[in-house]
């Protein structure tokens, strides 16, 4: 018997060409390039400690600094063929309206060339009213509304302020008439059940099929009855998600007990459930992940084997056409107002 072998990497990216070229539905861009000497004592701290560890850059560089960063994250993925990028930037008094000016420098540097989205982050939470304003001022300008009710939560319940946070974006997206991605889920921890809250907040009938959950990781950590209802209501709901494989790998090791699974989005599940799944890069050579270079296959490479998953075409849809759908291409609206802060 002779055999035909086949190389399915190059099956894979050819696909990905066909569809356009990749799709980054995640990223960090305003702070990428930004490990040193200095900082990398601080690569080994929790990802709470962290929130705080890019104070010092983003209060000293210049716009033209920040824009500099952003630059080399495109070049590179322009070097990797990729049709668009969705990133998040921080949006708070520390950076005050810097990320802002330099991602509007950004369209206009290479708007022509790769889909730019952008995401306003709350990285200081949202009940701090100055922290607030800063980042509904930044609304206006950003193609999505961004969320991140983790900062804003706590396990005592007098300070707990996650459908605090929940509420804002969610009144700010509609406000906006924005789509809306929410950081959910990201502790691998059975106790996490943010997807669930989010999910009864837009069954509610907020932003039916206009918001995405980035990363899930907690949500592999819990029974599969509960996983499988969780997915059902996203496919229900339009709620898509996007996996950031790499980002998420070093989840620490603890005694809580769960199902064994893999520190990952459960992508096979969902895309067997309908759900509709993107991929993004999240932070690339920063103090958060040292190591991350951007590198779309990377990413896809590492999400195909943590699911044991080889669907080519869904994995080459889940690079890009699936990314687009996340990103709302179709149906941003750019602004061009001035900040009044």
């Amino acid at each position: 018997m002779s055999w035909e072998n086949i190389n399915p990497r190059e099956e894979l990216e050819h696909m990905v060409r066909e569809r356009g070229g990749w799709v980054n539905s995640h990223a960090h861009i305003d702070r990428s390039y930004i490990i040193n000497r200095d900082n990398w004592s601080k690569t080994g701290d929790n990802l709470q400690v962290k929130w705080s560890h890019t104070d010092q850059f983003k209060a000293s560089a210049s716009v033209e600094t920040i824009l500099g960063h952003m630059s080399r994250v495109v070049e590179n993925q322009l070097a990797q063929d990729t049709q668009a990028l969705g990133s998040f930037i921080d949006c708070d008094s520390v950076v005050r309206n810097k990320n802002i000016l330099a991602a509007e420098k950004l369209k206009e540097r290479y708007g022509k060339e790769i889909q730019l989205v952008f995401m306003n982050q709350p990285i200081k939470g949202l009940v701090d009213p100055i922290e607030r304003r800063w980042f509904e001022e930044a609304a206006e300008f950003v193609d999505i509304i961004g969320g991140l009710p983790e900062r804003d939560s706590s396990d005592d319940p007098a300070l707990d302020n996650f459908d605090y946070h929940l509420e804002t974006i969610f009144e700010l997206a509609i406000a906006q008439n924005k789509p809306l991605h929410i950081h959910a889920d990201q502790k691998n921890s059975p106790s996490q059940q943010d997807t669930e809250k989010i999910l009864k907040k837009v069954e509610a009938g907020a932003m039916l099929g206009r918001v995405t959950l980035v990363h899930c990781i907690s949500l592999a950590a819990q029974q599969e009855i509960y996983r499988k209802r969780m997915y059902k209501k996203m496919k229900d709901l339009g709620v898509s998600v996007i996996s950031c494989p790499t980002a998420w790998i070093d989840s620490r090791r603890n005694e809580v007990l769960a199902p064994t699974h893999n520190s990952s989005t459960p992508v096979d599940e969902m895309i067997e459930a309908g759900v509709n799944v993107a991929i993004g890069t999240d932070n690339i050579a920063d103090i958060y992940k040292p190591f991350s270079d951007g590198d779309m296959w990377t990413e896809l490479r590492f999400l195909l084997e943590a699911n044991h998953y080889y669907n080519l075409q869904s994995l080459a849809n889940i690079a890009t056409i699936n990314g687009l759908h996340s990103l709302s291409i179709d149906v941003i609206i750019n602004s061009t107002k001035e900040l009044s802060i």
